[in-house]
């Protein structure tokens, strides 16, 4: 996979489904970080187009489902998982302060959502990730 490239192969998570078989759509919280990340990097959003908007909603959605399935059952290992999308970023060169930066505010995102205990177990875990990222 290349980051000038949209993303391609497995769809990433568009909702999320709670204990109590409510669901919500992921895309409204995906589009609201990437506003935010961009609000922060807006130099990314020219550097890598329209391919970078597509991943910053791919990525996005998978933080979120990582960090509420996590938070709902620990089905997910949220915090394994977004060191392991770290290290693959890191892998093709992309800023890692940059991805550590959208994870906190992954966790911002759903620290000030309307989805109760379950979203702020959820931001605990993101920001948990985010303390275990490092920059080279």
């Amino acid at each position: 996979m290349n980051r000038s490239s949209p993303p391609g192969g497995a769809t990433p998570p568009q909702s999320f489904e709670f204990p109590t078989g409510t669901r919500i759509d992921l895309a409204p919280l995906a589009r609201h970080l990437c506003d935010l990340y961009y609000g922060v990097y807006p130099d990314d959003l020219k550097c890598y187009g329209p391919a970078g908007q597509a991943w910053c909603d791919h990525d996005s959605r998978y933080l979120i489902a990582w960090a509420l399935e996590d938070a709902r059952a620990g089905a997910v290992d949220c915090v394994a998982q977004v060191r392991w999308l770290g290290r693959v970023l890191a892998a093709r060169s992309f800023p890692i302060d940059h991805f550590i930066r959208h994870v906190e505010l992954a966790a911002a995102v759903l620290r000030r959502s309307e989805l109760g205990d379950i979203g702020d177990r959820a931001a605990a875990r993101l920001s948990n990730a985010a303390s275990q990222l490092t920059c080279p």
